[in-house]
């Protein structure tokens, strides 16, 4: 019998209605379509997300990877304009690399760009089977270095400009800060990981603990590294820039923030690449929650503990994107 780590009984009726609204078809290889189907009907359009809210967007097609297609990103600003120096929020979208769009999760991006006066980038990037590593990435990449390219356009501040991401997003948020350091920039203030797709071996304690219970359980985490590597996965030679858990040298990183459930199959990878960032001399700030499933801190917040991960994870944004006193 499998001994798993409880959920907070304030998580539970979350869990369920996530369950109800989000996974009522189990991911596998042959429901990876319809999954994505059901799944765009979960994202409003940005119109909708922005209404009531001090925040203007734009579209913009903007260099892909060399010798492939333009990658398309949303822009978010305040309204009214900025100073010409603020913050830099580049966003990379979750879905287990095979769903979703740049405006999931953007709720929270929105809310960001009215606390900071923040110039905010969400990236579209191409999906996993139709196409597999390392094209998502390599997308992500693409857009973070027209960001910086084109810091004085947006008006932003270079030297603050903060990579971010949930899932599959903050996996890819790690790799691209992998490959940001090896092709010598853009320059991040900081790497913001929650609860990251970090290893394609799905080989932990956690990831067994969860097999077939819980949001994204270790069925799905196997069918979306499945999509991206095919036969590669769990072999050896897999790059770190597809699954950053497999990089030799967590050294030279901009500082991380990683948080995690305790009771979700991302639990154990997570702990391990702060654990390494550290070794390698490295800043990580790591939070386990107690009791938390994948994703618990935006489908329950009213929670004690997911209250406890908002204010936290908002205190360190604070920190990262805000100069030190003296610093223009």
């Amino acid at each position: 019998m499998t001994i798993r780590v409880p959920y907070d009984p304030e998580l539970v009726d979350g869990l369920a209605a996530f369950l109800d609204l989000v996974e009522i078809v189990p991911l596998r290889a042959d429901t990876i379509l319809t999954n994505r189907a059901h799944f765009a009907t979960l994202v409003p359009p940005i119109e909708q997300l922005v209404d009531g809210h001090a925040v203007e967007f734009e579209h913009r097609d903007v260099p892909g990877p060399p010798g492939e297609p333009d990658v398309t990103v949303t822009v978010l600003r305040p309204a009214g304009g900025t100073d010409g120096h603020s913050p830099g929020l580049y966003h990379i979208h979750g879905g287990g690399l095979v769903l979703g769009n740049r405006f999931f999760g953007v709720e929270s991006l929105i809310k960001l760009v009215e606390e900071h006066g923040a110039v905010a980038v969400s990236v579209e990037y191409r999906l996993a089977p139709e196409h597999p590593h390392p094209a998502p990435v390599e997308d992500c990449y693409a857009g973070l270095a027209w960001m910086a390219g084109a810091a004085e356009e947006l008006g932003v501040d270079p030297a603050r400009i903060l990579l971010m991401g949930m899932s599959a997003g903050g996996g890819l948020s790690a790799a691209v800060a992998l490959l940001a350091r090896d092709r010598g920039g853009p320059a991040l203030a900081g790497q913001l990981l929650s609860c990251p797709m970090l290893d394609d071996r799905n080989d932990t304690g956690s990831s067994h603990q969860y097999d077939g219970i819980g949001a994204w359980d270790r069925n799905n985490n196997h069918t979306g590294w499945t999509a991206l590597l095919g036969e590669r996965r769990g072999t050896e030679g897999v790059s770190p820039y597809a699954a950053p858990a497999r990089a030799t040298d967590l050294s030279g990183l901009p500082s991380a923030f990683i948080e995690v459930g305790a009771a979700e199959v991302f639990r154990d990878e997570a702990a391990r690449y702060a654990q390494r960032i550290w070794d390698a001399g490295g800043q990580a700030e790591l939070h386990v929650w107690a009791g938390g499933y994948h994703g618990f801190s935006g489908f329950s917040p009213e929670a004690r503990v997911a209250r406890c991960a908002n204010a936290v994870r908002a205190d360190w944004i604070r920190r990262v994107l805000t100069p030190p006193p003296g610093v223009p």
